[in-house]
């Protein structure tokens, strides 16, 4: 067999280590569930993420990237990323972990139903019949004729259209966006949503000594995963690139059974995987 690129390699180990990143923001964001609502966690998310991007932008130099020409589109995209954002850490409270990042899979299936509406893309008509098999897999882990589907399962749900949008704007930005200036905007302003919303009501709880690693771990999570996936991307095609992203439901699985005592139902493990394909099979098609 032939040996793989070095640069194939290097791109596999960001995959992996967005991979470990996620997973580590879910087991966070559910140890502060507990203490701290959802806005709440955005907040200091936020706070922690913003202090490590201007850290790394000074150091570097690049925050002359940051730009207020497109202003008005990050503010768009970042109101559709900390909607999703929240309701991701809702689901992950109230479902079980390897759920939750299964449907979470079919964000790539919706930015294939929105890339005509958004971006004026057309979509062949075997994308539209591989989204609907990808969706099948969605009721198989769901199963919502044997009983009334988990909130938690609506939740994320949800969350899987709003990073579907937010993809595609992030898409519009990078013709004119550096990284940077993707990363500076969408920690400031979900910052600034994120203290709206957890002060709406006029009361805002304080980590403490227990929480705060976990709030920070949610911070650095949060950056480290988009950052790891952003270098594989750059390293190796997506058709190459996601399919390693899978990785993710057996980890979630693993971590909700040996953690938090949380079934390891195959149906699960079989939605997830009929649904990542048709997720994969649409990026290969888009080629």
């Amino acid at each position: 067999m032939p040996r793989a690129e070095p640069q194939t390699l290097r791109a596999v180990a960001w995959m992996l280590g967005s991979i470990l990143a996620f997973v580590s923001m879910a087991v966070a964001g559910r140890e502060v569930s507990h203490s701290l609502d959802t806005f709440e966690i955005m907040l200091y998310r936020s706070c922690t993420g913003l202090l490590v991007v201007l850290a790394i932008g000074r150091a570097t130099g690049r925050l002359r990237e940051v730009k207020t020409k497109n202003l008005r589109l990050h503010v768009v995209r970042n109101v559709a990323h900390f909607t999703g954002q929240n309701l991701w850490f809702l689901a992950i409270s109230l479902a079980p972990l390897a759920q939750v990042f299964a449907v979470e899979f079919t964000a790539p299936l919706w930015v294939l139903l929105l890339a005509p509406l958004i971006l004026g893309e057309s979509v062949r008509r075997v994308q539209l019949a591989v989204a609907a098999v990808g969706f099948a897999g969605v009721l198989i882990i769901a199963q919502p004729f044997s009983a009334a589907p988990s909130p938690g399962l609506i939740w994320v749900a949800m969350a899987a259209v709003a990073f579907a949008l937010t993809n595609l704007l992030t898409r519009k930005l990078t013709g004119d966006e550096t990284v940077m200036g993707i990363l500076f905007w969408l920690t400031g302003l979900q910052l600034v949503f994120g203290l709206i919303c957890a002060g709406i009501d006029g009361d805002i709880a304080l980590p403490d000594a227990v929480t705060l690693p976990w709030v920070v771990l949610i911070g650095v999570a949060g950056l480290a995963a988009h950052w790891c996936l952003t270098n594989a991307l750059r390293l190796a095609p997506a058709s190459t690139v996601m399919p390693i992203d899978f990785g993710r439901l057996p980890l979630a699985a693993a971590v909700g059974a040996l953690f938090y005592a949380e079934p390891l139902d195959p149906l699960v493990l079989i939605g997830g995987i009929v649904t990542f394909g048709a997720a994969w099979a649409n990026i290969r098609l888009a080629r």
